[in-house]
């Protein structure tokens, strides 16, 4: 079957939309680097910029002065190159085969070394700049505190030794353990620069701050300790389209399992937001989306596609936007979702205004 010629064809508006407030984005690094005193702030910009789009973050980023950007995945790299040059990528997972210390070297993104296997397949495979990470505790990646005397470890040309918090986010007595392992083996390790401190890291003090920071969640607005809150703003705003406005009768169900049923008559909206755009049920019920600063409760339970919410005596009709609350400590506290949840999830169907 061929398919139709859609070029010179317009896409319709989406029913969502996501306004994308790259001032307040930069904001958020530039008092990230400054709260970082004399260590530099680079940017944690995985997973998509953390579900926000790395075409329209990195840019802001790189205007506001960041300049070292950290991603998980090798399939990562290649959007990232467009908008940033390849020795300020830093790629978190390592080389896990020769396919992908190939890929390195191709594309000149910098691999975070994170095992002792890891260590000798970069060397063996022709070596070069590498990170390197410790696991100073959290016991997730990174070569032990014991292995920084292996021939693998020396043999390598690390420019950053890094580690990574586990509790940054409590008054936790690992934090000051941490540091003091990250500390010992800094002494053993030739490397030219040290980084250990995320986003709730850089409140714990300039103790923790090195060269290097690492700030993510907090870029986007989110607040993983209290400390931060002053200083970090919103910077997501979605928004989703009402499909349909119907008017239900006492004793009339909502949604799937009908688990609220009107006991008055209600003029309802059907709102094209669910749980495959980031709005999961957990953000069902007590929640509520914005119209003209005044929130309607959403009835019943959010479902794939779309939400029903309860209109009141406001004029809401279709094609009306509604204001999808997403301040995230606050989304956080109610729904029970971690901020990194509620900003990963987020899914592809906004349209960036």
């Amino acid at each position: 079957m061929t398919p139709p010629d859609l070029s010179q064809v317009a896409v319709p508006p989406a029913s969502l939309r996501m306004r994308l407030d790259t001032e307040a984005l930069k904001a958020n690094w530039r008092t990230l680097d400054r709260l970082s005193g004399a260590a530099a702030a680079g940017a944690a910009v995985k997973a998509n910029a953390y579900g926000l789009g790395v075409e329209r973050v990195v840019p802001a980023l790189r205007e506001a002065g960041a300049r070292q950007f950290f991603l998980a995945h090798w399939g990562e790299v290649a959007p990232l190159l467009a908008h940033t040059d390849a020795a300020s990528i830093a790629v978190l997972h390592g080389p896990r085969d020769e396919a992908e210390a190939a890929y390195a070297r191709a594309t000149g993104a910098v691999p975070v070394i994170n095992s002792l296997r890891q260590a000798d397949l970069w060397t063996r495979t022709g070596g070069g700049r590498c990170h390197l990470m410790l696991d100073s505790g959290i016991n997730r990646l990174g070569i032990a505190a014991d292995e920084v005397g292996d021939a693998a470890v020396a043999g390598l040309d690390v420019d950053v030794l890094l580690s990574h918090l586990a509790s940054a986010d409590e008054d936790s007595d690992m934090n000051a353990r941490q540091l003091s392992t990250f500390r010992e083996v800094a002494g053993q390790v030739e490397a030219r620069r040290l980084s250990f401190a995320n986003s709730a890291g850089i409140a714990l003090g300039s103790d923790y701050h090195f060269d290097l920071t690492r700030p993510g969640i907090a870029l986007y607005g989110g607040v993983p300790v209290p400390a931060l809150a002053p200083h970090v703003a919103q910077v997501a705003f979605p928004e989703a389209a009402v499909l349909q406005v119907r008017n239900l009768k006492p004793g009339e169900s909502v949604g799937y399992n009908a688990l609220w049923t009107a006991d008055r008559p209600v003029r309802a909206a059907t709102v094209s937001i669910g749980y495959a755009d980031g709005f999961l049920r957990a953000r069902g019920e007590g929640g509520a989306l914005g119209y003209g600063g005044v929130m309607l409760p959403i009835l019943g339970r959010v479902s794939m596609d779309m939400v029903v919410v309860d209109c009141g005596d406001l004029p809401v009709k279709e094609g009306d936007y509604l204001t999808v609350p997403f301040a995230l400590p606050e989304v956080s506290a109610r729904s029970g979702l971690s901020q990194y949840e509620l900003l990963t999830t987020i899914g592809h169907r906004f349209q960036s205004r």
